[in-house]
């Protein structure tokens, strides 16, 4: 663990223009630096930084935040490797806090078998310089189209066909044989003795998200061999279902065209890397699963499934869409000839011709689905009926509403029926997904409950889809969107102006002679805990108690919102960054000069926010009363929610009063 000392002296040191310019290039535009986005594809520059506050901001694709944050984004990084990056970058000395034993145990365990399977990788790719691995396994990758400059990026390499090959290298290097065991390099028998798990193979490195080597695919070149691969079994570095083949190679890439290619091969996705095309991944031996989707979500919400264009690929292809649509992904299909993989079609055609073809052959789901079962109806009304209702189905997995809706109005069309059908099919089918997911969340609380009190009862895992920051930050499309947007602009002004201090007028109604002046906070605040003191969103309340409980303490502003923007916590220092450079800067700024000091101007602003929130607080509340006049039993408690109401809006022509000065 990083002791807080450092961490403030990393952050005091690092320089965002400095960190950002090592990815980027930056040029001066005023008091800021501007550049074509890291993160989404774009000719002319949105993405700007601002040295005086230390942040950067898109305001294409909206990413914001600190040196931190970029690191993190960019190289898709934990907050604790991020700031070991900028130690590094600054030569800053990182003094462990002291780690129980437990905690040292398993981060030394951890770092072993990734040191041994990064040896593994040094000894394979060795291996094709000389001997059988010059001859079999340089010659294999050679006659695959492989270039020499493809072969050392990727580390391809041959495992040798002695039967310890490895492990004698490795334990002559000091490594221990428990952890090429445990790494998944070496296999014990039932005899005692040990073996190579991988002999006789071309060895394909499979790469963290960091670019660590945390597992091999090794292929063999015998024709009567029924194992063509073998795989790294699943160890404590890795986990087959979390990984994908070239993540660390694509990652940059895919985020900054806004799209992730999914192949399935090893060569195939070698080989696209290798002509050009370098937002390309593949799954790791196994079917697609829920984890590397959501892999892939950190990146890009826009998937392409290219698969080959043979009846495995296309039945491939179609299992894939489902599991992807319901993880929030946008998928579209490309399917090649029949005959041709990826790995075949990039050695005959050039770079400019595989993509005018994946232009051109580009389908979303609903097309390729409709294309596809169309053939199986030929004419016949039920098959047609059931292609629908397959469709229908498909659609339900979209978790955003305003997706689904587009995809049914595009169906409705391609096939002349109305929406409304498909909607009640829909909403039916979200309906049953929803009761089986309570099912699941109960099964599973009952599993934990009986683990405590020591019984058995069989329950599997809830499946719960993982947000990014930017949805839980934008979480007021889905709460109260009365009053988010009021308190967002609580939020900004608390971020900007916090410690200002309000200078009242002895003619203000909010001038308290002989008291010491109130800040921007301490208005704000006091405001909000007369009506419950917290927020309705729940995202702007974290930031809100985040900001608060440090004003609290009596951290310079500053100091505060430093320390936000380099939150471990993502939705807070995305939020904070959000708020500090926003578009308020440019709708304030011309109210703002239209009077005299910033002072004056707070002195008018801050109390009509503060107002206007509590005119929306009221609009949400009366808008609650409406709805529960109309439900069922609205009419036994009619007198009652009446006298509410009446309370309410004269409370509110009081404060619409107050605004209207």
């Amino acid at each position: 663990m990083i002791p807080q000392e450092t961490v403030d002296l990393i952050l005091d040191t690092a320089r965002i223009e400095d960190v950002i310019g090592d990815f980027v290039t930056l040029k001066r535009r005023g008091a800021n630096l501007v550049a074509c986005c890291p993160f989404h594809n774009e000719k002319t520059p949105s993405f700007y930084v601002s040295p005086s506050k230390g942040i950067y901001k898109c305001f294409g694709c909206g990413k914001a935040g600190s040196a931190v944050g970029f690191l993190m984004e960019y190289e898709h990084s934990t907050y604790v490797e991020a700031l070991r990056y900028l130690a590094k970058k600054y030569h800053i000395e990182i003094q462990e806090e002291e780690e129980s034993a437990e905690e040292i145990a398993s981060r030394q365990r951890r770092e072993s078998l990734m040191l041994v399977s990064d040896f593994a990788g040094k000894f394979f790719a060795e291996q094709l310089k000389s001997g059988e691995g010059r001859s079999i396994g340089y010659s294999y990758y050679k006659s695959r189209g492989l270039e020499d400059e493809t072969i050392a990026k990727w580390g391809l390499g041959w495992a040798p066909s002695g039967k310890t090959a490895l492990i004698d290298a490795a334990r002559a290097a000091g490594y221990k044989l428990e952890y090429l065991i445990g790494a998944g390099l070496a296999v014990e028998r039932e005899d005692g003795s040990v073996a190579d798990k991988f002999r006789e193979r071309v060895m394909f490195p499979i790469h963290s998200v960091s670019g660590r080597i945390v597992a091999y695919s090794g292929r063999t070149l015998h024709a009567d061999n029924p194992a063509k691969y073998v795989n790294s079994p699943e160890t404590e570095i890795y986990v087959k279902s979390r990984n994908l083949l070239g993540i660390y190679f694509a990652k940059s890439e895919i985020s900054r065209l806004g799209k992730c290619i999914l192949v399935e091969g090893n060569m195939d996705v070698v080989m696209m890397h290798q002509l050009g095309i370098r937002n390309v991944v593949a799954s790791c031996g196994t079917s697609l699963t829920v984890e590397q989707l959501r892999l892939i979500r950190k990146f890009t919400e826009n998937l392409t499934i290219m698969y080959d264009g043979d009846s495995a690929g296309i039945h491939a292809a179609l299992r894939g869409t489902d599991l992807a649509l319901a993880e929030g992904l946008n998928v579209r299909i490309i399917l090649l000839p029949e005959g041709e993989d990826p790995d075949s079609f990039s050695k005959t055609h050039t770079l400019e011709q595989v993509q005018a073809y994946m232009d051109e052959h580009e389908q979303d789901f609903i097309s390729f689905k409709t294309d596809l079962l169309l053939q199986d109806a030929a004419g016949d009304p039920l098959r047609k009926a059931n292609l629908i209702n397959d469709i229908a189905d498909t659609i339900a997995e979209i978790p955003d509403a305003v997706k689904r809706s587009v995809y049914v109005e595009s169906v409705a069309q391609k096939f002349n029926i109305e929406s409304s059908i498909l909607f009640n099919r829909i909403t039916n089918r979200r309906q049953k997904m929803i009761e089986n997911a309570r099912e699941e969340a109960f099964r599973e609380r009952r599993r934990r409950e009986s683990e405590e009190s020591g019984s058995s009862v069989e329950a599997g895992p809830a499946p719960v889809r993982e947000s990014s920051p930017e949805e839980i930050a934008s979480a007021e499309l889905e709460t109260d969107r009365i009053v988010a947007p009021v308190e967002r602009d609580i939020l900004y002004f608390l971020l900007n102006y916090g410690s200002d201090v309000l200078d009242f007028e002895s003619d203000s109604e909010y001038y308290r002679p002989g008291e010491e002046k109130p800040t921007v906070t301490d208005f704000i605040a006091g405001t909000i805990d007369q009506d419950g003191g917290s927020l309705v969103n729940p995202a702007y309340q974290k930031v809100y108690a985040t900001y608060l409980e440090a004003y609290d303490e009596g951290r310079p502003q500053e100091e505060i919102v430093r320390n936000m923007l380099n939150s471990p916590d993502r939705q807070i220092s995305f939020l904070t960054a959000q708020l500090s450079i926003e578009r308020y800067q440019l709708t304030v700024k011309s109210f703002e000069d239209s009077l005299t000091t910033k002072g004056s101007w707070l002195v008018n602003r801050v109390p009509k926010l503060m107002l206007m929130y509590m005119d929306k607080k009221l609009d949400s509340r009366l808008d609650a009363l409406r709805r529960e006049m109309a439900a069922p039993d609205g009419m036994a408690r009619m007198e009652g929610l009446m006298t509410e109401m009446v309370s309410l809006q004269r409370l509110q022509k009081t404060v619409k009063d107050k605004m209207n000065k």
